[in-house]
């Protein structure tokens, strides 16, 4: 099943939008390849997709199922600079990076990357993002190449590795912080009684322990 799922993997358009009900494309390729979901349940190959999972699978050719949405031309994000905040909202949850900017500093799309998955759109509470179409009458795989496929999966797979060395990093600063909290309770905290200091002190012993044996069970599997 592994390497039916890493074929089926490879035929998707690594768009990373979750229309198909799934997170992302390897959660998808991971139940089409179980049985679990249908081979009609990405938008963006639309009905050449279809083929090529059938190809794959065994599966009957079958129409792209409504539910998921339809087949349409690949729509590119952009981001007016009059309305745009600097949230970052649209950052955190691009799948590919495409879009740059800090907080309260306007945002920008670099149109190479983006995938058109729309993750951006609800996310933003200004509403200055627009979608425009790129590719003309174009769409499924008339819209998009196997080459922008792969650099879009190589860009997400870095943005999973860096959210995680992110989180990983985070907990760190917060657990030497506690560390260090914990060295000087009294002076870290506005209580004086030893009472409260005392429950305190247990409170962030307790949630050090389970950092640590949360780390170590992940080094473990």
């Amino acid at each position: 099943m592994a390497a039916l799922a890493d074929l089926v993997l490879a035929a998707l358009p690594q768009t990373q939008c979750a229309r198909c009900g799934y997170p992302d494309c390897a959660a998808y390729a991971q139940a089409v390849a179980s049985g679990e979901a249908g081979i009609n349940q990405c938008p963006p190959g639309g009905a050449q997709g279809i083929e090529r999972l059938a190809s794959l699978t065994g599966q009957p050719i079958s129409a792209l199922n409504p539910v998921h949405g339809t087949e349409g031309p690949r729509n590119v994000a952009f981001i007016d600079e009059n309305w745009c905040i600097g949230c970052t909202l649209c950052i955190k949850v691009c799948p590919t990076d495409a879009i740059m900017g800090s907080n309260k500093l306007m945002h920008t799309v670099l149109e190479a990357y983006c995938t058109g998955c729309e993750l951006c759109l609800p996310v933003c509470p200004v509403d200055c993002i627009e979608l425009e179409n790129v590719t003309g009458s174009a769409s499924g795989w008339d819209a998009w190449s196997t080459q922008q496929a792969n650099v879009a999966r190589g860009r997400y797979a870095f943005n999973r590795h860096r959210r995680v060395r992110e989180h990983d990093e985070n907990r760190i600063r917060l657990e030497e912080k506690a560390v260090l909290k914990l060295a000087d309770l009294a002076r870290h905290s506005m209580h004086s009684d030893p009472v409260v200091l005392d429950k305190k002190r247990a409170v962030i012993e307790a949630a050090l322990a389970q950092a640590r044996a949360k780390r170590e069970s992940g080094k473990k599997t």
